[in-house]
């Protein structure tokens, strides 16, 4: 289930809360991404406030958002790039693009196979994914009212996971919203003090956004969901055991009894 795009909109845009955990999730992705100069950057679900930055020295910026979420012409002052898309199936050439975030798009999705499949299809080869995801063990995932309550929150293990199964490699992680996810100005005058000193700590137990960089690498196949995982895997070639009975429809055995 995705989020209204109209509850996402007035979230960042009108409410103090919403204005200090855009600036403090824009913080963290341009520690990582300084320079976009001359590369096309794209955002899937509703990155559109992280962008930003990136409309000035970005060859191309596209916001990716899905149906079920519903679009917003984004910028609302200038000229549109944002697009209405399916979940899992996007507009765009495959090996195209060179920076994706993705931001209420993730915890949310009915299929998260599925999409880290696009996701991995339109990245080029050693292109960069930033995932920003409700941390599983903080504070904001439990928080009625916020975009971070809705869908699956994640570990930062389980996002790792996902990632190389589908042929990334890890970059960096970090995490974000270290201030209590209240929306009262006497406790944002501290926001981003509270968020500076949950930069310095060692770990991300209590952020309530976790990002996890990862880069697409070539030709990188991840491990089947049906993948044997039994030390010693019976092979297709090894003797069939006596004890093994054969099944009744397979009839015509010769050698020992079979009764069905």
């Amino acid at each position: 289930m995705h989020q209204d795009v109209y509850f996402l909109r007035d979230f960042y845009y009108t409410t103090l809360l919403g204005r200090a955990a855009q600036k403090a999730m824009r913080d963290q992705l341009q520690v990582r991404w300084s320079s976009v100069k001359g590369l096309s950057v794209a955002g899937f679900g509703f990155a559109a406030p992280l962008l930003r930055p990136c409309l000035e020295e970005a060859s191309r910026v596209i916001a990716l958002m899905p149906a079920q979420q519903g679009v917003l012409h984004w910028p609302a002052e200038t000229e549109n790039h944002s697009v209405l898309v399916e979940e899992t199936s996007w507009p765009l050439a495959s090996d195209s693009i060179d920076r994706l975030v993705v931001l209420h798009g993730l915890e949310t999705s009915e299929r998260p196979a599925a999409l880290m499949e696009e996701i991995a299809r339109v990245l080029k080869v050693g292109a960069r994914v930033m995932l920003i995801v409700p941390n599983r063990s903080g504070l904001w995932a439990r928080k009625e009212g916020t975009p971070f309550a809705l869908g699956r929150p994640y570990s930062l293990r389980q996002i790792e996971a996902l990632l190389r199964e589908h042929g990334f490699a890890l970059n960096a992680t970090s995490g974000a919203l270290f201030f209590p996810p209240k929306d009262r100005k006497s406790w944002l005058n501290w926001a981003m003090m509270l968020e500076n000193l949950g930069q310095r700590l060692p770990r991300y137990p209590a952020g309530g956004v976790l990002l996890v960089e990862a880069t697409r690498v070539a030709d990188a196949p991840g491990p089947s969901g049906l993948a044997v995982r039994d030390r010693k895997p019976l092979r297709i070639l090894d003797p069939v055991r006596p004890t093994v009975t054969r099944p009744a429809w397979r009839g015509g055995a010769t050698g020992g009894s079979e009764h069905g």
